[in-house]
């Protein structure tokens, strides 16, 4: 089972410096241990992680969205600007709970059609589990756009796909 996920590698004029304060200015800075309630109005577009030339980032929401990718960036230096390579994906939360119920409608349409031989509930539990997995891929494709766009936002659209 493939987990949705999303690439893509953007090419900027901007040193990597000023490309990492950019987005060093919009993330509110996490240490993943605590939990901080959101402000309202605050100017932070994202929440996450920044070390080096690597981030982990993810839209900065007011309550939980199960659907939100994380934003894994890497910045490479070049002579004439920046390389950013970014990757978005899922939280492991998100990543076991899809795992954990298409197992469990997998088994149960095994178990309904083996063990009670009814083609009915078989066929209702494989196709709840494809409408959760085609549901999740969805809302997911949705998200990252979201981000995508307040990521290009961020970056004043100096770069280039």
């Amino acid at each position: 089972m493939r987990t949705p996920e999303y690439s893509e590698v953007l090419v900027s004029r901007l040193e990597a410096d000023q490309v990492l304060e950019r987005v060093s200015s919009a993330t509110e800075q996490e240490d993943g241990m605590s939990y901080s309630i959101p402000q309202t109005g605050s100017s932070f577009l994202f929440t996450g992680k920044i070390k080096g030339y690597s981030f982990f980032i993810s839209e900065k929401v007011a309550k939980a969205d199960s659907f939100l990718p994380l934003v894994a960036g890497k910045l490479e230096p070049t002579n004439k600007g920046s390389i950013l390579f970014l990757d978005y994906r899922f939280f492991p939360s998100t990543i076991f709970f899809l795992g954990f119920w298409s197992v469990v409608t997998a088994l149960l349409t095994i178990f309904f059609l083996v063990v009670h031989q009814n083609w009915l509930y078989s066929l209702l539990s494989f196709f709840i589990g494809a409408i959760n997995y085609l549901f999740t891929w969805s809302n997911f494709k949705r998200k990252v756009r979201r981000s995508q766009g307040l990521l290009h936002r961020m970056l004043d659209v100096q770069f280039k796909d």
